[in-house]
């Protein structure tokens, strides 16, 4: 199973996936962070990844910030 943004807001998408991710322990670390925004950004709706581009956010919630805006 694979969660994708589909119909739901940036916002909503973003609440869900950090409830989910808290059940993985490797999400979870700060090691991590950069995994967490790939993930994060590779299935938002192809609309906002056009709008925030290739900007290779790593930070998660600066990610998820530019993401509302875009």
């Amino acid at each position: 199973m694979e969660l994708k943004q589909g119909n739901m807001t940036v916002t909503e998408y973003a609440a869900k996936f950090e409830s989910l991710s808290s059940f993985s322990p490797y999400y979870n670390s700060p090691e991590a962070e950069y995994d967490k925004c790939v993930k994060f950004e590779s299935v938002l709706r192809p609309e906002v990844k056009h709008l925030i581009g290739f900007s290779e956010i790593r930070d998660f919630p600066t990610l998820v910030n530019t993401s509302f805006m875009a």
